[in-house]
C-alpha cells in the first residue's frame, strides 16, 4: 500500500480545505470586479487547483503549463523544460499561477517571467506549499496556502516518481523510498 511509504500526514484533508477556503476568499477579494486566468501548473498542481478555484467566487478562465525540472529525482536540475505550453494568450490577462510546492523557485521564476513577457496585465503566484528553506530564486509568491520545512512530501497531487499523487493528504515520505534512486 501507498500509504506504508508514509512516515506521517503533514496536512491532513480538514487542513487542506481550510486552506482552500482562505485562498480562494482572497482571490476573490483581490480581484473583484476583474476576470482572472488561472494557469495551473501540470502536473502536480491539478488536485489543488480543482478544489480552489471552486472557493474563487470571480469569473475565470482555465488554462494548463507544463513544466519539469525534477524528472526522477528528488531535487530540482536547475533546467527548466516547457513541455505543454498554454491554449490561451497571456496579452492583457489578468494572471493566477495554481502551484503544488515552491521548491527551488526556478520553476516559477521562468514561468513567471515568460507570462509577463508576453504581456500579461498582471501575474500572481498561488501555492499550497511553499518550502523556503530551499529557495535559490527569490519569487513573489502572493497567496500562500502554507510554508513547510525541509521534509520531501508526497499526496494531493505532490509525487516522487509520479506515484503518490492520489493520496488525500500531504504526507512525509519515508527517507528509505527515496534513498534506493
Amino acid at each position: 500500500m501507498v500509504h506504508d511509504d508514509i512516515k506521517e500526514v503533514f496536512v491532513d484533508k480538514e487542513e487542506i480545505k481550510e486552506i482552500c477556503e482562505r485562498l480562494g476568499g482572497e482571490i476573490s477579494r483581490d480581484y473583484a470586479g476583474k476576470e482572472i486566468l488561472v494557469v495551473v501548473i501540470l502536473k502536480g498542481s491539478m488536485v489543488f487547483a480543482a478544489d480552489l478555484i471552486r472557493c474563487i467566487s470571480v469569473p475565470l478562465r482555465l488554462d494548463f503549463i507544463q513544466a519539469s525540472s525534477y524528472g526522477e529525482g528528488t531535487k530540482s536540475s536547475g533546467i527548466i523544460k516547457i513541455k505543454k505550453d498554454l491554449d490561451s494568450r497571456a496579452e492583457g490577462k489578468h494572471i493566477i499561477i495554481i502551484e503544488d510546492i515552491i521548491d527551488s523557485g526556478k520553476t516559477l521564476f521562468n514561468i513567471h517571467k515568460l507570462l509577463e513577457e508576453r504581456g500579461a496585465a498582471s501575474v500572481n503566484i498561488c501555492t499550497l506549499l511553499s518550502k523556503p528553506s530551499r529557495r535559490e530564486i527569490d519569487v513573489d509568491v502572493k497567496y500562500i496556502g502554507k510554508e513547510v520545512p525541509d521534509e520531501f512530501l508526497v499526496g494531493y497531487g505532490l509525487d516522487f516518481a509520479e506515484k503518490y499523487r492520489s493520496l488525500p493528504y500531504v504526507g512525509v515520505l519515508k527517507p528509505q523510498v527515496y534513498a534506493k534512486v
